[in-house]
């Protein structure tokens, strides 16, 4: 038998053991080792601490400041990482771990792990399929993806790529309540479950990147596809976007930046949307009351992985007394420096039901595309799988603020 014949038998044998005794996930590692036997590598670096480097590599330098840019001195993407590196897990033995189950349900939604792609917009800058290469790669493994109000292609679009896959919508809130009734009535039409509302970017951080190097996707046309394709923004045009591009993009960018809203705006949303509403960007227990309050039926706790204000607080240090002040009325879930499966392990200990991943895929995709996606998001959640497993856990309820020990 050829090197080839026994690396295939050999896969197969382990792909068929790992099917028995644990979660699928964690075959990756398995399947990577099996084709090494070929002379086969993974398409690039299975580190996700390696990702940023290598997509700097790729991109040139505006994409790349832009996806992995924050505000001011990067003091809060900073904390971020530090607020994980802080808390160790603690692995228990001899828990019956070999079959793990990874499997979980939020607001309705059926997901095989507890892990979501963060809405990330101008995919385009990364590869020209932009956010339909991401939906193909999260239909494929069931991942629910949050689109992005800046994407580069149309809601309708990207929903014919995600085809049957799960699909949360998340808006940047347009203060032309016509053109915001439109772009949710186009996302639920589309198939879009779920309503992600980002509360923290009504206007953009000071972000000294994008500044030095004068780049913002929106001024160039680049992550308007959703309102110049809606009939009631370009109903308030003179000429169409494709007419006159320049004032379609003077139009769209004071719309949907530049104005603070106030919790009684919240019923208009409801009025509008019958799926569950969660708002994005919550970062103090109060702040969480009042989305509960207000009829909410989920918040993620987030700092917008630090882009938008300078020295704030850690998103990781929030959460446990958001969790506590509301986890038993609303679903709490968490954002903002997510790299590992052990960081995802330390969000659900601390209280968080699912975790959003943004930076990680977004460099998969500079890299690879739909594959490139893909093969990042396989390796966080084998990641996950095992490091769930070892450290004596099989299933995503099971940790709890007794898994970790902090300093």
């Amino acid at each position: 038998m050829g090197d080839t014949d026994a690396a295939s038998a050999a896969a197969g044998a382990a792909g068929a053991a790992e099917g028995a005794v644990g979660s699928t996930f964690g075959a990756y590692q398995s399947e990577i080792y099996l084709n090494g036997l070929d002379g086969r590598l993974p398409p690039f670096t299975t580190d996700p601490t390696a990702l940023e480097d290598s997509a700097r590599e790729r991109l040139e330098p505006g994409p790349f400041r832009y996806v992995a840019g924050a505000a001011g001195s990067g003091a809060t993407a900073r904390a971020n990482r530090e607020a994980f590196d802080r808390r160790r897990i603690v692995p228990r033995m001899l828990r019956d771990a070999t079959v793990r189950d990874l499997r979980t349900t939020v607001l309705g939604t059926e997901m095989p792990a507890p892990v979501l792609l963060a809405p990330v917009g101008v995919q385009s800058i990364l590869h020209p399929d932009g956010e339909l290469a991401t939906a193909r790669a999260a239909t494929s493994l069931g991942v629910p993806m949050v689109l992005s109000t800046a994407s580069s292609h149309t809601i309708e679009d990207v929903a014919g790529a995600s085809g049957d896959g799960p699909r949360w919508y998340q808006l940047y809130w347009p203060n032309d309540d016509e053109v915001c009734v439109s772009i949710l009535g186009r996302a639920r039409a589309a198939g879009f479950t779920t309503l992600v509302v980002t509360l923290d970017t009504w206007t953009l951080a000071w972000r000294p990147h994008d500044l030095d190097l004068s780049y913002l996707p929106f001024i160039r046309g680049v992550g308007t596809a959703i309102p110049f394709s809606d009939p009631a923004f370009r109903a308030g045009l003179a000429k169409s976007p494709e007419e006159d591009p320049i004032s379609a993009v003077l139009r769209w960018v004071p719309m949907f930046t530049g104005t603070d809203r106030s919790w009684d705006r919240l019923p208009f949303l409801r009025e509008h949307w019958d799926g569950p509403i969660v708002l994005k960007g919550i970062q103090h227990p109060d702040d969480a009351r009042r989305a509960a309050d207000a009829g909410m039926d989920g918040i993620v706790v987030s700092n917008h992985g630090g882009r938008q204000v300078d020295g704030a607080v850690a998103s990781l240090d929030v959460l446990p007394e958001i969790a506590e002040a509301v986890g038993d009325r609303i679903e709490v879930l968490f954002d903002s420096g997510v790299r590992t499966g052990a960081d995802v392990l330390k969000a659900l200990a601390l209280g968080a039901r699912a975790v959003l991943v943004g930076r990680p895929y977004a460099y998969g995709l500079a890299l690879g595309g739909e594959d490139g996606v893909r093969h990042v998001l396989r390796g966080l959640l084998a990641d996950l799988d095992l490091t769930l497993g070892l450290s004596g856990h099989r299933s995503p309820a099971e940790p709890s603020p007794d898994s970790l020990r902090y300093g």
